[in-house]
């Protein structure tokens, strides 16, 4: 399946050999690395990175993993890598993952790509279960989930090792029936292609 789903202000689609220097500038960033289990990165590791984002264009089996380019549509400019991966074929479980450009928070960009992200895990993948993980000091991160509609489901203080250190760790979920029960694309105008 090659996925192409335009919001109201985005497009979500696969990633591109192309999109190198615009996914190099998001990761390239201290702040964006900050609660991320890897370094801000040099082009030669966001080149790796990106060629194996390349490759996850469809989940067909668990540990899988579907890799969203958020693009800017009036602009055309790549302003998000959002992930929806596979955990469990037993528990019909996937996780949500995100990372936005610090020029484009605070908009609903991240909203707006994270619903569809949602919609596609429960609605064309059918899982059950979609989680999401962060940092307990990312509050951009925990905000964003709940305006999803996640909720949250722990909180394990120093549940994680980050980059050499002892960090808390937030868990937030959304079931496939509260999923429907909240009407699915809770907002913004959709169009799958």
């Amino acid at each position: 399946m090659t996925f192409r789903v335009e919001t109201r202000r985005l497009l979500l689609r696969p990633f591109t050999e192309e999109d190198l220097d615009e996914l190099h500038d998001i990761q390239r960033r201290p702040d964006v690395a900050r609660y991320l289990l890897w370094n801000a990165r040099s082009r030669e590791e966001t080149r790796t990175a990106l060629a194996e984002r390349v490759r996850q264009t469809a989940i067909s089996r668990e540990g899988d993993n579907l890799a969203v380019a958020a693009v800017h549509r009036e602009s055309g400019v790549l302003i998000g890598d959002f992930n929806l991966e596979w955990l469990s074929a037993e528990l019909g479980r996937a996780e949500i993952g995100f990372v936005l450009h610090p020029d484009y928070a605070g908009r609903g960009y991240a909203t707006e790509a994270g619903r569809e992200v949602l919609r596609i895990g429960f609605e064309e993948y059918g899982f059950h279960r979609v989680i999401g993980l962060c940092n307990g000091n990312n509050t951009p991160s925990m905000r964003l989930m709940e305006r999803l509609g996640m909720r949250r489901e722990g909180f394990f203080v120093q549940g994680e090792m980050l980059k050499g250190e002892r960090a808390d760790l937030a868990l937030y979920a959304m079931l496939a029936d509260e999923w429907r029960a909240r009407g699915g694309r809770a907002g913004g105008e959709t169009t799958a292609h």
